[in-house]
Formats: structure tokens, C-alpha cells, sequence
């Protein structure tokens, strides 16, 4: 896999208390073998971010960063920012905040 490219994981829907350890089994099974500096996370399709989302998101970081992965957020909206700024997580937005986004065939 090439380091340069970042591996798109995108998170979509309406997240419940569930999915953080499902999307955190995702990521870790598209980051086997290695070779991965970067994780984007495309949450543009995100429906009412809540709490489960920030969860999600911070569990998603973590298990990321176990492995010597950077995540990054990207499309987040308004209401998303604003409670990742409130729990202390708005680094994790950029750099692509409204994108592009790397290896996404459905761009504009």
C-alpha cells in the first residue's frame, strides 16, 4: 500500500452507541499490512451528528493512533464541528475540511 495515499473510511448515516466498535473493527481491518500514514474520514453523509458520533470519531482517533496512523475528518458539518470543538477534538478536522477528498470517485 502507498504511505501517501490515505485510506477514505467513510461514515455515514445516523450513528448509535454501537457503531463506534464497529467502524473501529473497519479500520482496522482496512489497515492491515501497514503502509497507511493517513486516515481520512469522510463523514459528509452523516445524518444529526450526536454524541454517538463524537464517540465514535474519538474511538476511531485512538485506534488509529495504536497503529501510528494520523486520522483526519473531512465534510463535516456545522452542527458536527461545534460539538467536536466542545469535547476538545476539533484538531481532528482538516486538512480537508469541505474537501477535496482523496480517492473518491463521487467528487463534484
Amino acid at each position: 500500500m502507498d504511505a501517501t495515499k490515505p485510506i477514505v473510511l467513510v461514515v455515514s448515516g445516523r450513528l448509535g452507541a454501537g457503531d463506534g466498535s464497529r467502524l473501529c473493527d473497519e479500520l482496522v481491518a482496512r489497515l492491515r499490512g501497514g503502509g497507511v500514514a493517513e486516515v481520512v474520514c469522510d463523514v459528509r453523509g452523516l445524518e444529526r451528528p450526536g454524541l454517538a458520533a463524537v464517540d465514535a470519531l474519538a474511538r476511531l482517533r485512538l485506534t488509529a493512533r495504536r497503529r501510528a496512523v494520523r486520522l483526519r475528518v473531512a465534510g463535516a458539518g456545522r452542527e458536527l464541528l461545534l460539538l467536536l470543538d466542545l469535547v476538545g477534538l476539533a484538531d481532528l478536522v482538516g486538512p480537508y475540511p469541505d474537501g477535496p477528498y482523496p480517492d473518491r470517485d463521487d467528487d463534484p
